[in-house]
Order: C-alpha cells, then structure tokens, then sequence
C-alpha cells in the first residue's frame, strides 16, 4: 500500500461523505443519462437520440456530430451534409464553454472502466507504470487524420473502442466490448492513467478545445493547501495541477487553464482542505509579482511523491 491508497479518508472526514463525493455521483449519473438517450429506444420504444456517441439525431430534430468526426470526414474528402455540420457546430460550442475534455469524464462510457483500474491500482499497490511520452496522444491525432485521407474513410470510427462499448451498451453487442476490456487491463497492469492520459485521440483533440475552454477548475485557495498529495493521486491528468496550486510565489493564476483538465471534480470531492472549486476562467487571475522570480520549488513536489508526477520528468 502506499501512502495514497485511500486517499478520500482525510476528505470524508473533514467534509462528510456527500462533500467528499458528489462530482463522482454527477459524474455517474451524467454518463447514465446519455446513456439512456440512446437506451429508450431499443428498450422501451422511445427513440430520445437514435445513432451513437459519433454521431446522433435527438427528438427527430436536433443533430450532433463529434466534432473530431466531422473533420475525419472533410480529411477523407466526404463534405459532410448540411445537418452534420450543423450538429458538429453544436457540439463545439457546448465543449467551447464546458470544457474540451468535459467530454472524457461526464460522457464517455470508457471513463468508468478507467477510473475502476485507477481505483484498483491504489488499492492494490500497483506502483510500477510505463513511461509512455504524454504527447503521444496528439500524434495518434495526426495519424488519425493521415489515415483517413488516405482511405477515404473516417478511419478511427472503424476501431473506436468508444464507438464499439457503446454499440455493445445499447444493441447488446458485445463483442465490440473486447477493446475496453484491453483497455482496462493497459491502465491496471501497464500505465497508469494510460489510455486517457497517454494514447486516446480523441480525448487529445478535445484537449485542444479545452484550452480556450471557459468552465475551469481553480486552485482559489492554495494558501490552504497541507501537501497531503490526495490531489495527485486522484486526478487523471497530475500534471495539470501544480501550475496552478504551486504558483503563488510567482503571482500565477490559481485556475487551471490546461485543455489535458477533464474537469471531473476528482480534485474538489478529495481535498479535505476545500482548496479546489469550480467556476470560469477569468475569475481569480493574479498579476505576476515582480520582485518573485523564483519559481515555486517543483522539485519539492515531485520528491515526495516520484510517482504522481513522473510525466514531468524528462
């Protein structure tokens, strides 16, 4: 066991257990919700949304189209129709104001299977991960759209693992369900955090959204912070963290403004010292204080934790 393998302990007992775990209830219940958008139909005859994650029609009216399927296909040279473009626009604009990655942690089916692994690797003691490079996932980006130009098709979409457990969710297909399985094995036994925060395309092209994204998590009350860790232990992007919580000698803003935040609240419901909150990006700005020129001691951090923050090491 190590020293963050149970890391709400401090927070449930400081905020009770509601405090300690809401953005996980939410989190839950939003996937379930979309979930059942597509499930009313083929069960109980009520078609909310008819299609996929990828791409649906909700209520017969209102389109929507990932967005990084919509550029698959103008890559592979297929202009979409009128509708298409329409529903990749809404998309865009909701992931513009809610954040990018907002899609990994409150939509995605995946992200559960994730989380599990993660869970289990602190319960389990489960130390050893694979330095994998963080910007391989932007590569995959690349290669993504390489190859659908090159077959003409929406490449990715082909081998989605996301796409496939979704089908197996809602036409009980599932077969298709032998890619998150995999997935779930490379995250426990592998790299930790290693798909979402290491090889998923599409979880780096909204990466991308959500650098200009307005929802943000904030650090606000740094001053507050005890070290504890719990933080870092939780959240499945680490090293969006310390920019943020560490940068008060330096004048830097309390929010986090990296688009690798999933803004999955993880930070919120741990920190028994209510350092974390929600809100927009242009709140709680800093200006930089001159006469601070050295910056907060990362090393310190890393130090005492080697673990948590080894992507940001070189």
């Amino acid at each position: 066991m190590t020293a963050n393998a149970r890391p709400y302990v401090d927070a449930r007992a400081a905020k009770g257990l509601w405090a300690s775990t809401r953005f996980l209830v939410l989190r839950r219940a939003s996937q379930l919700f979309f979930l059942a958008l597509f499930l009313s139909g083929p069960l109980l005859g009520i078609w909310i949304a008819k299609g996929t994650l990828a791409s649906s029609m909700t209520l017969g009216t209102l389109p929507l189209t990932d967005p990084f399927v919509f550029l698959q296909s103008l890559a592979a040279r297929h202009w979409p129709e009128g509708l298409s473009a329409v529903g990749a626009a809404i998309v865009l604009a909701g992931y513009l104001l809610f954040g990018g990655r907002s899609y990994c942690s409150w939509v995605c089916p995946v992200n559960p299977v994730t989380d599990l692994a993660a869970w289990l690797r602190r319960r389990l003691g489960i130390n050893f991960t694979a330095k994998v490079r963080p910007d391989l996932r932007l590569y995959f980006v690349g290669a993504v759209l390489a190859a659908s130009a090159l077959s003409g098709s929406i490449a990715w979409e082909l081998i989605n693992p996301v796409t496939a457990l979704h089908r197996a969710l809602v036409f009980g297909l599932w077969f298709g369900a032998g890619g998150t399985a995999a997935i779930f094995v490379f995250d426990l036994l592998v790299a930790k955090n290693g798909w979402c925060g290491h090889l998923c395309p599409v979880g780096a092209f909204y990466g991308q959204i959500g650098k200009v994204a307005l929802l943000r998590v904030a650090a606000d009350n740094r001053a507050a912070c005890n070290d504890c860790m719990d933080c870092f232990a939780v959240c499945p992007e680490p090293h969006v963290i310390s920019p943020a919580l560490k940068g008060e000698r330096t004048g830097a803003t309390p929010v986090i403004t990296a688009g690798d935040c999933t803004l999955c609240g993880a930070c919120i419901d741990v920190c028994s010292k209510q350092v974390f909150h929600l809100g927009l990006r242009g709140r709680n700005a800093v200006r930089p204080d001159p006469s601070a020129t050295a910056p907060a001691p990362a090393a310190r951090v890393v130090s005492s934790q080697p673990a948590v923050l080894e992507r940001d090491l070189p």
